[in-house]
C-alpha cells in the first residue's frame, strides 16, 4: 500500500461568485437557511417552489392594507415601522384563508410563508414573477431594517414581506400565492470566466443569445427593440391595453376571457403606437431572445434619455428561456414587455429599441433549465398574456 504522507489530496472544486443554481437553493433548504415561518397547513417548502435560479415565495396568512408605501430603514424591523405609522394596524389586517380581495389602487404589506438565514458570502434579491407583471400588480420584497426594496444583504436572519399594489385590476389571492420570487447570489469567492467581447460576438454571431447578431454592441448587455407590426398583414395583433373598468381576477383561475379585461391593439400601416400617459399595455420585443444554460438575464430599469416610460416589472429570465436544447441557439421565445408611459404621451415606432437584457454568468449551470423539466408557463411564448386567460383564440 502507497504511504499515507505520498497519497495526493483529490483537487477541491472552485466556488464561484454568481447567481446560486437549483440544487444549490435545494442544499439552502437542506442546511435550513431557507424556511417555513410557523407551522404551514400544507407542510414544508415545496419543490415545485424551486426555479432553475430562484425560489417561489408565498403569501402569509394576512395582508395589511397601508396608507402609502415605506422602507423600515436601519435599526427598525417592518412591523415595528408599522405600527409607528399606525398604532392600530393589526386591527384591520385580512385573512387570506380562504381568499381575499386586494383592490387596485391600494397598497398591502404581507408576510410571507418563507424566512431566511443567509451565510455571510450570499446576498439575495427579489422580482414578480411573469403573471405578476402581466397582471400590473406591482410588488416589492421588504426586509427588516431594509434601506432598499427587492434587495437582502448577506448574513441576512429574519422575515421577509412584500409589498404588493395592484394597478389595473383588482385581484383575489390566498395564503400561499405565489407572486414573487427570490433568487441568491455568492459574493465571494473564484470570479467566473469572464464573458470577453469576442465570446460575446461569438454569443450572438452563432444566434445563442438572439436571432438576430445586429445587436449588442456592449458586451454582456442586449438592447432590445419592439414589434409593432406582427405579422404585418391585416389587422394583426400587436399588443394588448388594459381596460379601466373590469371585474377582479382570481389568480387561481386559468380560464378568463381576454377581451373581458383587455382591448386588442390591432397593426396599422404607421408601425407606431401613441402610449398614453399611465395606461398599461402588453407589447412584444421584435427578437426572439434566449438565455444559454450558463447565463441568466436581467432586465435593467428603463433610461429616461430613451423616452419616459417603463417596459417590464417583472425582469429576471431564468436559465434555459427560450433556448432550443437540440440546436443550442434562440428558439422562439419573444420577451413580453410590461409597458407603462409616464407623463406625457409618448410615440413608440417598430424597431424602437426599448430596453436592455444584462447576461451574468452562472455560479454553476443549473442542473434544471427553463423549458426542462421545470414548469415553465412562457417557453416559446409570442405575445401572450398572463395564465389566467385563454387563448384568444378560445375565448
Amino acid at each position: 500500500m502507497q504511504p499515507s504522507s505520498t497519497i495526493e489530496s483529490p483537487a477541491r472544486a472552485p466556488v464561484y461568485t454568481g447567481i446560486l443554481p437549483c440544487q444549490k437553493i435545494r442544499e439552502m433548504l437542506g442546511a435550513r437557511e431557507i424556511l417555513p415561518v410557523g407551522i404551514l397547513k400544507d407542510g414544508e417548502i415545496a419543490p415545485d417552489q424551486i426555479q432553475p435560479a430562484s425560489i417561489d415565495l408565498r403569501l402569509g396568512d394576512y395582508a395589511y392594507p397601508v396608507d402609502a408605501s415605506f422602507l423600515p430603514g436601519k435599526g427598525m424591523k417592518v412591523l415595528e415601522k408599522m405600527r409607528e405609522l399606525d398604532s392600530s394596524f393589526e386591527r384591520f389586517r385580512i385573512s387570506l384563508d380562504g381568499g381575499a380581495v386586494l383592490e387596485k389602487g391600494r397598497v398591502y404589506v404581507i408576510p410571507l410563508l418563507e424566512s431566511i438565514n443567509l451565510r455571510s458570502d450570499v446576498a439575495a434579491f427579489a422580482n414578480p414573477k411573469s403573471s405578476t407583471g402581466r397582471l400590473d400588480i406591482l410588488t416589492r420584497l421588504i426586509a427588516d431594517q431594509a434601506t432598499l426594496f427587492d434587495q437582502v444583504a448577506e448574513g441576512y436572519e429574519g422575515q421577509l414581506y412584500i409589498e404588493v399594489a395592484p394597478r389595473s385590476f383588482s385581484v383575489v389571492v390566498r395564503t400561499g400565492t405565489r407572486l414573487n420570487q427570490l433568487r441568491f447570489r455568492r459574493t465571494r469567492g473564484e470570479n467566473p470566466k469572464p464573458v470577453t467581447a469576442s465570446d460575446w460576438r461569438s454569443l450572438l454571431t452563432e444566434g445563442r443569445i438572439a436571432d438576430s447578431s445586429a445587436l449588442g454592441e456592449r458586451t454582456g448587455m442586449l438592447p432590445f427593440t419592439i414589434d409593432l407590426r406582427g405579422t404585418g398583414v391585416g389587422d394583426a395583433l400587436i399588443g394588448w391595453r388594459a381596460k379601466k373598468h373590469a371585474r377582479r381576477i382570481d389568480l387561481d383561475r386559468r380560464d378568463y376571457d381576454p377581451l373581458d379585461f383587455w382591448e386588442p391593439i390591432r397593426f396599422h400601416r404607421e408601425s407606431s403606437l401613441i402610449l398614453d400617459p399611465d395606461e398599461f399595455y402588453i407589447l412584444v420585443t421584435k427578437e426572439a431572445i434566449a438565455v444559454p444554460p450558463e447565463f441568466a438575464a436581467e432586465m435593467l430599469p428603463y433610461d429616461t434619455r430613451a423616452g419616459e416610460f417603463r417596459v417590464h416589472y417583472a425582469g429576471f429570465f431564468d436559465p434555459g428561456f427560450g433556448w432550443d436544447l437540440n440546436t443550442r441557439r434562440a428558439g422562439s421565445s419573444r420577451g413580453v414587455l410590461e409597458v407603462r408611459s409616464h407623463e406625457v404621451p409618448f410615440l413608440l415606432e417598430h424597431g424602437q429599441t426599448v430596453g436592455w437584457l444584462r447576461y451574468e454568468r452562472m455560479a454553476e449551470r443549473p442542473d434544471v433549465l427553463y423549458g426542462g423539466e421545470a414548469a415553465s408557463n412562457y417557453q416559446g411564448q409570442q405575445l401572450k398574456l398572463a395564465k389566467q386567460f385563454r387563448p384568444l383564440h378560445a375565448a
